[in-house]
């Protein structure tokens, strides 16, 4: 590539739990000759995201080539954070060919696009593609789409009720940004499941997109880099909920970090984890957890009620440190009661 090339941008956007992580890692293993560098954008101060690329790190993408910030929204911070990281990777005493950013599962695409614009970085990057990932079990079963008609009732009915629900607003601001969407999870949807969400899907979009199936986060990266869509220029097409502000919000959701005493048995705590997503409307847990004679730390992942736990490496000389993020819409996040739940008095004995 040559100096005066713009380095192509990839943004991976999605809403919680989609498997942004997963496919990240899929390109890694799959880089297609080029130089990976890596952006992970979480929501809250603890990473879980940013770790397990790091692990996954070779010579294609080595370690150095994979930041994670997690003081906030990128698309928020961005003379701060935004810009000096991309700075930096621009910088690299061997130069990225490629750049994958993945947004926190809250963020809105729009405003990290304009970001794009600004005059430190412009003539040197360029936004090959916007690819967003949606659960296709989850939006199958309407959970962050609305029933446009039931909406409309409601809004004639009471006029308080005027506007979508955060999340919907999210969901749908990431699908208008899109240049591609992958519906992940394909295997749990089945076809019916799958049929169900691309209608959703298209019906959101604001321009025909392609629609790709997808397990596992595989699927050939030449399917999604080298789109060369120069998205930063192309924002018209891209309308936002938030179009007009100067700026937007994440105060509709709330973050808390729990630290666990080591847990005996993991099954009770998936159980607690469920009760949650059931009772205090929680949308993500993810972190790790030590386990009573287990050397392997293990990886909990959250989607609701949708509980994913593995054993992914030794703690070593790491402190056998049992530390979960929990993430909810503002008025759900009551952090005492999810302390209660997560380490009940029996536990902590």
């Amino acid at each position: 590539m040559s100096d005066l090339a713009k380095i192509p941008v990839t943004v991976i956007t999605g809403f919680l739990g989609s498997g942004k992580t997963t496919l990240i890692r899929h390109l890694m293993a799959n880089p297609q000759g080029k130089r990976l560098a890596v952006l992970v954008n979480e929501f809250g101060s603890v990473g879980v995201d940013g770790d397990i690329l790091k692990s996954c790190a070779d010579e294609s993408c080595p370690a150095e080539n994979i930041v994670e910030l997690a003081n906030g929204c990128i698309c928020c911070t961005v003379a701060d954070d935004f810009i000096p990281t991309i700075e930096a990777l621009m910088s690299l005493p061997q130069r990225p060919d490629h750049i994958l950013i993945e947004t926190s599962g809250l963020a809105l695409p729009k405003p990290l696009l304009k970001a794009f614009d600004w005059p430190a970085i412009r003539s040197r990057i360029t936004v090959d593609g916007v690819i967003a990932l949606a659960d296709a079990e989850a939006v199958a079963a309407g959970r962050f789409a609305p029933d446009v008609d039931a909406v409309e009732a409601q809004r004639l009915a009471d006029d308080s009720l005027d506007h979508e629900t955060p999340l919907s607003e999210v969901f749908e601001d990431q699908i208008s940004c899109a240049d591609i969407v992958l519906l992940s999870k394909a295997d749990l949807a089945g076809a019916t499941g799958l049929a169900a969400a691309r209608a959703v899907i298209e019906a959101e979009a604001p321009r025909p997109l392609p629609i790709l199936a997808m397990e596992e986060g595989r699927i050939d990266p030449k399917l999604i880099l080298g789109l060369n869509a120069a998205a930063e220029d192309d924002l018209a097409a891209r309308p936002s909920h938030h179009d007009g502000a100067d700026d937007h919000e994440h105060d509709d959701f709330d973050t808390v970090v729990i630290d666990l005493p080591e847990v005996p048995d993991p099954e009770a705590l998936n159980a607690a984890i469920v009760r949650l997503a059931r009772e205090q409307r929680i949308l993500r847990v993810k972190g790790y957890v030590a386990v009573t004679g287990r050397p392997m730390r293990l990886l909990v992942q959250a989607v609701g009620e949708r509980i994913r736990a593995q054993y992914d490496r030794p703690w070593g000389a790491s402190p056998r440190l049992s530390r979960l993020v929990v993430i909810g819409e503002h008025d759900d996040v009551d952090p005492a009661a999810i302390r209660a739940v997560l380490i009940p008095e029996k536990r902590e004995a």
